[in-house]
């Protein structure tokens, strides 16, 4: 049993070591081993955007909870040049993932672009249903007042 303890310690220890984009941790309390991690990402095409992810990691077990939250602002220039090179497709695209389980489950942040508005939504979700919900949180980050903002046309 003890052999057993320590083979999932030092297994979860290794899925959960320390990451780099880490901004907080926050105890859940002296009597839980889960946390509330928050870490930042930076768009790697829309530099101009960051986002803040929070996220729940509970020590000694093979699988995180999927509860998450996502924020993400403005935080330096948006250019046109930016918002041509990503995808448009009405499921966008993939700018974040991070395993959660050994048992496949895995958290995704999503970048989709709303022409309509000029608005970039960020998608946060796990993709293992769990208590009969797939798990989500969206943030938006509108163009207006950057330079990749157009003017609408009016048509009289």
């Amino acid at each position: 049993m003890i052999k057993k303890i320590l083979f999932v310690s030092a297994l979860t220890l290794g899925l959960s070591a320390c990451d780099s984009r880490e901004v907080g941790d926050v105890s859940l309390g002296m009597f839980t081993m889960k946390d509330i991690k928050i870490g930042h990402l930076k768009d790697d095409v829309v530099t101009g955007v960051t986002c803040h992810i929070a996220s729940i990691e509970a020590d000694l077990s093979l699988s995180d909870p999927s509860d998450s939250s996502i924020s993400c602002r403005q935080t330096g220039e948006i250019t046109p040049e930016m918002i041509a090179k990503i995808d448009k497709s009405k499921s966008g695209e993939v700018v974040f993932k991070q395993s959660k389980s050994i048992f496949f489950k895995t958290m995704k942040v999503r970048r989709i672009y709303d022409p309509e508005n000029q608005t970039l939504l960020y998608l946060s979700y796990t993709t293992k249903e769990t208590d009969g919900s797939f798990k989500h949180s969206l943030s938006t980050v509108p163009l207006w007042g950057t330079k990749a903002y157009t003017e609408p046309t009016v048509t009289p």
